[in-house]
């Protein structure tokens, strides 16, 4: 399964509707939570995610939104007796507050912190880059590595079937067949999360060609002031980020309080996105992984 949860998409804030950040990339076995905000227990529940799916957190920097429901969901990870490691990744900054958070949650927890200070891998298939905003932040990207789709035809015409494939697949020949003649390139599926930043060089770094881009859009294009104050992007900024990058598809979250109705944030999207797919998330959404990129 490869699917993409959405727990809150308030910035700041809570509202009626929208609880604070939280969000699970579900991928092969493996669980990577980013930015648990306050309430991001209760949203685990309501969307079906148990504690014991997240391997991974994720944090992109220490405001409160973004890392104060840390506590709730390593105590739920504790009461439910998960027993694999959890790798908590968060800027190295951030060191004193993720240590009080986990200080008060329950005890009981393989916890293994990963702080890091500089752009480039932090776990296998796993990278940071840093963001522009008003403490140290770092965004990140998942990316598999590339693979070879079989082509039925080919493997048929050079009389490969059952078990043999298997070994074609895994020591890259058989006989005078090599895998390169009965197969095409399968680029791997890859996903970018940029949270609270402006416009800046590692956003642009993390999006390059990502099959889905989580992209914050806290303003709209009419308060371009509020959000460069507050180094923020516009939903605008948001979708010209996708068109620059080539991103398969854009979801935009991280909303200001300040409007109630987010479709017009998907529209100044859109309108930059130069025809990517946008999508405003809401709270508990599930979103599918986009099908992976035709080979070329």
């Amino acid at each position: 399964m490869r699917e993409f949860v959405v727990l809150g998409t308030a910035s700041q804030v809570p509202t009626r509707t929208r609880n604070h950040n939280g969000y699970v990339l579900r991928r092969d076995g493996e669980g990577l939570l980013f930015d648990p905000g306050e309430g991001t227990q209760r949203q685990m529940i309501q969307a079906g995610v148990s504690s014991s799916q997240i391997t991974r957190i994720c944090i992109t920097h220490v405001h409160g939104d973004h890392c104060l429901g840390l506590p709730g969901v390593l105590s739920r990870m504790a009461l439910d007796r998960v027993a694999h490691p959890i790798h908590v990744h968060y800027p190295a900054s951030g060191e004193d507050m993720i240590r009080a958070l986990v200080a008060v949650a329950s005890p009981g927890v393989d916890l293994r912190l990963h702080p890091h200070g500089s752009a480039g891998p932090i776990a296998s298939g796993l990278e940071v880059r840093p963001l522009l905003h008003r403490l140290e932040t770092y965004g990140y990207r998942v990316t598999e590595p590339g693979g070879r789709s079989l082509l039925p035809e080919r493997l048929a015409a050079a009389g490969i079937t059952g078990p043999d494939v298997s070994l074609l697949q895994r020591d890259g020949s058989l006989g005078d067949v090599r895998l390169e003649e009965v197969s095409v390139p399968r680029p791997g599926q890859s996903f970018a999360f940029v949270m609270d930043t402006a416009p800046c060089a590692g956003a642009e770094e993390l999006a390059e060609g990502v099959d889905l881009l989580v992209a914050e859009s806290t303003f709209s294009d009419d308060d371009g002031v509020l959000a460069a104050q507050y180094r923020h992007l516009t939903a605008g900024q948001a979708g010209a980020l996708a068109a620059t990058a080539g991103a398969g598809m854009l979801l935009l979250t991280h909303f200001s309080s300040r409007y109630p109705d987010v479709g017009q944030l998907a529209e100044q999207a859109r309108a930059r996105s130069g025809g990517i797919p946008v999508v405003a998330a809401n709270d508990l959404d599930r979103i599918p992984f986009p099908k992976r990129k035709r080979w070329s």
